[in-house]
């Protein structure tokens, strides 16, 4: 790891003013005076409420969000050799924003706020056990895919379904907003809520990377060099589900980030699965930053959603890295 630190403290660096500029900039921009000022607790109780009610949970939240999707998508990829694999092609995505959208569906976040973000990681953690029981029946990658796009396809169908049937206006509105991805209006609250579900998903892919070094050789070296390749796909499959669910609870449906930002870092350690993870959290933590940045200045009507923004940058980015697949490294 210590040949990786300084493009992860770079990359870190580059977070922090990111998420200072966030504090700066909104509809009001303001001063970086004043924005010390309430950080250290000496402004106005107006500034205060901007920064610590506002602008810094917004920022925090997608930060860790693109932190949570860029690692997942970094060990997927490095898991199935393939690198168009992010968090939504096992189908952890769609499911969680699934067990999301059922919550307003049936009314529930009226009797919990909590709720919505239960049912996000819920949803994720079915579809985590699903693939995880199909890791330990099957020796093929291809059938874990093909199972995932399953789950995303029954996922997708049964959203459309809940939206055909939705009670009222409101409850359809709410149901496409959360679909479409947003950090806005996020608190400290409701990070710490998902950042134990984030942090255990990222710790079992940052302790079980080395595995995916030892895939880069193929499964059958790998397995002769010694590793366990159901349990490197359950660990691997299991801390995705966690992080991407809590990425959901926390913002909705983001896509694609977890695709660009593992294959920009790619080329920068070596082609390592096991030394893109840090970096590609910390890339796709600083891409949504500033794309929230983005969405907060834009002057618009009507505020953009992170996720529509998100792919609009992303998509064609996608199919780029897929007509290139034919020349150089995977």
């Amino acid at each position: 790891m210590r040949a990786d630190l300084p493009l992860n403290l770079v990359l870190i660096l580059a977070a922090v003013a990111a998420l200072f500029a966030a504090c700066l900039l909104g509809s009001t921009p303001m001063p970086v005076g004043r924005v010390f000022a309430a950080m250290l607790g000496q402004g106005s109780s107006g500034d205060a409420t901007v920064i610590w009610q506002i602008r810094l949970p917004r920022a925090l939240a997608g930060f860790l969000v693109g932190a949570a999707l860029g690692a997942s998508g970094a060990a997927l990829q490095g898991l199935l050799r393939n690198p168009l694999a992010e968090p939504g092609v096992l189908g952890v995505s769609a499911c969680a924003v699934l067990g999301a959208t059922f919550t307003l569906y049936y009314g529930l976040t009226a009797i919990s706020p909590w709720a919505l973000p239960i049912g996000a990681i819920i949803g994720a953690l079915i579809a985590t056990a699903l693939i995880a029981l199909a890791a330990i029946r099957t020796r093929s990658v291809v059938t874990l895919i093909l199972i995932g796009v399953g789950l995303s396809s029954f996922a997708g169908a049964a959203m459309s379904l809940l939206m055909n049937f939705a009670p009222n206006p409101f409850t359809l509105s709410d149901m496409v907003n959360w679909m479409l991805g947003s950090v806005s209006n996020r608190s400290f609250n409701e990070i710490s809520f998902a950042a134990p579900f984030m942090a255990a998903g990222l710790a079992i892919l940052f302790f079980s990377r080395r595995g995916l070094s030892a895939l880069t050789l193929g499964e059958e070296a790998a397995s002769g060099i010694g590793l366990n390749l159901k349990n490197q796909r359950i660990l691997t499959v299991l801390g995705a589900g966690l992080a991407t669910g809590a990425a959901v609870s926390l913002a909705g449906a983001i896509g694609f980030v977890g695709i660009v930002a593992p294959h920009v870092i790619r080329p920068l350690v070596k082609y390592d699965p096991a030394r893109s993870l840090v970096p590609s959290a910390l890339l796709a933590g600083l891409f949504l930053v500033l794309a929230d940045i983005g969405v907060r200045v834009a002057p618009t009507q009507t505020e953009l959603k992170l996720g529509v923004v998100a792919a609009i940058i992303g998509a064609p980015a996608f199919i780029w890295i897929a007509m290139q697949r034919r020349g150089g490294h995977d």
